[in-house]
């Protein structure tokens, strides 16, 4: 559809994005929209429009279809993550916005937005008495904006601003009550944790980041109270825990990073690399996530090796890690997806007659009335149960994650079970994608 944005004319050809009759998925207009987001928090305070181009170019084409990104990281002038701030009080700024939003818009990308970063209502900054006025800002700026998604939070607990938090929920809902909002929260916490049932909230995002099994507690300012639940790397919990209280879709909204110290403040204790992240994506997604957004430590920041230290231990710079490769390999998990509905699969575990095991061992399981997909992150032996396939002809591929190259294993009929056995690849990683689809 054509519209009018401040003067320019921008075509948007997606339809309408929404939640499901389920509630468990999203759909654009009739058909299944799977999330694939990457994490771009300092997009509008780091880059030009030339640079800002060439992220959302690349990440385009890798099939991101949804960037998380914050308008106000720091309204004090405070410096974020080492290096310098654009000042958020100008209308240089505010065009620059708009402008990375309307070319988002022609790339047929969603902008998922926080209004301003959780420090902000922890500091009072943003509270109770300004949020109104400010969410009417955003509201009418951006009301003919066909392609934002509003993430409420950022980084925080709910309890740090409820009333601050629903306020602006209510107000940015007045202005396009279709449009869907979500909340970004605190490290391995949920939306569900203080937001539950709330008809303003569209979908459930938490944040499973950045911790192993055996970092609950570090002594750091992100450690957990001892009432949240702590899964350590089974982001699929976060998503079985959260589908079971209720039916909205849910999105593991920062899993650990690419590039990022494990435990997320000493490089010493090493870091996520390319298969962790495969893993939590196939993790949550074969849990029944919605979707999954992935992140890189410099991309977040988008640090450029130029204005100070970076944060978190960085590696490289961002324009470096565009091409890493965890972020590329994430086009796979979508198009995989994509050759069902999934909105009609579920997890599956019960599949397994032998072979699931905890923590890196699991299997997860995905499966509808014509396929099966299982993900083996460590490439272990497992036995399948395929009574309620026995009458139909199930082709069978293993898929490499790291390439996406599925190779065809043959073909299995009128059994009740098979025992998939994954080959042994050369390299650090072993993991697999069985995929088993009626002919």
């Amino acid at each position: 559809m054509s519209q009018e944005i401040e003067g320019k004319k921008t075509v948007w050809m997606r339809d309408r994005l929404r939640v499901s009759e389920s509630g468990r998925y999203f759909l654009e207009g009739e058909k299944p929209f799977f999330w694939l987001g990457d994490t771009a928090w300092l997009l509008f305070h780091r880059l030009n429009r030339e640079e800002a181009y060439l992220y959302l170019r690349n990440r385009k084409e890798l099939g991101y279809n949804v960037i998380q990104a914050v308008l106000v990281n720091s309204a004090d002038g405070e410096p974020v993550m080492g290096n310098a701030v654009k000042d958020v009080h100008s209308q240089e700024y505010w065009k620059f916005c708009d402008q990375v939003i309307q070319m988002a818009e022609e790339m047929g990308l969603y902008m998922a937005l926080l209004p301003a970063w959780g420090s902000l209502v922890k500091k009072g900054i943003l509270h109770e008495g300004n949020v109104e006025e400010y969410a009417h800002f955003l509201g009418k700026r951006y009301q003919q904006a066909p392609n934002l998604i509003w993430l409420l939070g950022g980084d925080v607990r709910g309890s740090e601003g409820l009333e601050v938090f629903r306020k602006e929920a209510r107000v940015l809902k007045s202005y396009n009550p279709e449009r869907l909002v979500g909340f970004h929260p605190f490290g391995r916490t949920s939306s569900s944790q203080w937001f539950a049932g709330e008809d303003w909230l569209d979908f459930h995002m938490f944040q499973s980041g950045h911790r192993r099994y055996d970092q609950a507690q570090l002594g750091e300012w992100d450690d957990n109270l001892a009432k949240e639940e702590f899964y350590g790397e089974d982001n699929w919990k976060y998503v079985k825990r959260d589908r079971a209280l209720e039916k909205k879709p849910v999105v593991d909204g920062e899993p650990s990073y690419e590039g990022i110290p494990q435990g997320l403040h000493n490089p010493r204790n090493g870091y996520w690399e390319e298969a962790d992240a495969r893993r939590y994506a196939y993790w949550s997604v074969f849990g029944g996530a919605a979707g999954h957004t992935y992140g890189n430590n410099a991309v977040i920041q988008f640090y450029d090796g130029k204005s100070g230290p970076g944060a978190y231990g960085v590696r490289e710079t961002w324009q470096e890690a565009l091409h890493y490769p965890g972020g590329g390999q994430m086009q796979y998990l979508k198009a995989l997806m994509e050759t069902v509905d999934f909105t009609k699969g579920r997890p599956a575990d019960e599949l397994l007659l032998f072979g699931q095991k905890e923590r890196y061992h699991r299997i997860a399981v995905f499966a509808g009335e014509e396929y099966i997909f299982c993900y083996d992150y460590m490439g272990d032996e497992f036995l399948l149960d395929l009574r309620a396939y026995q009458d139909k002809a199930m082709e069978i591929w293993w898929m490499n994650p790291q390439s996406g190259a599925c190779s065809y294993a043959g073909e299995v009929t009128g059994q009740a079970k098979w025992l998939a056995s994954p080959l042994r690849r050369k390299g650090e990683s072993n993991d697999w994608v069985l995929v088993m689809r009626e002919r």
